[in-house]
């Protein structure tokens, strides 16, 4: 007969310390889709970015301000960390790698910035 687990709360307490020092990373890419004709090729470009940086990087990767405009689209990527030097070099190859998958997919990266939270 085999033990009742009902009633039985599991609980692990983690130290509020080991959080104080994590590091967040947000880039934001704007696009111009110059090639893009209607939504079915803004949402191409958009995806395959989105897919191959995920692929390649530990990132969370959104579109962000859906814009109406089938030419234009604002990127999002955010990782955590504990060390700003690793999140500052991860990002600015992030960058690199979506200007490179930008212009190959026949679009531009008008602007970039990245904040650190």
């Amino acid at each position: 007969m085999r033990p009742s687990l009902r009633g039985l709360v599991l609980s692990y307490r983690i130290p509020r310390y080991r959080y104080a020092s994590l590091m967040i990373a947000f880039l934001t890419l704007e696009l111009r889709i110059e090639g893009a004709h209607s939504l079915k090729d803004k949402r191409q470009v958009t995806r395959s970015l989105k897919d191959r940086l995920r692929g390649s990087f530990n990132v969370s990767v959104a579109e962000l301000e859906p814009s109406p405009l089938w030419n234009q689209a604002t990127i999002g990527i955010v990782s955590v960390s504990h060390s700003r030097d690793y999140l500052d070099g991860l990002m600015k190859n992030v960058e690199r790698a979506a200007t490179r998958i930008a212009n190959n997919a026949g679009a531009d990266v008008t602007d970039s910035f990245i904040e650190f939270i």
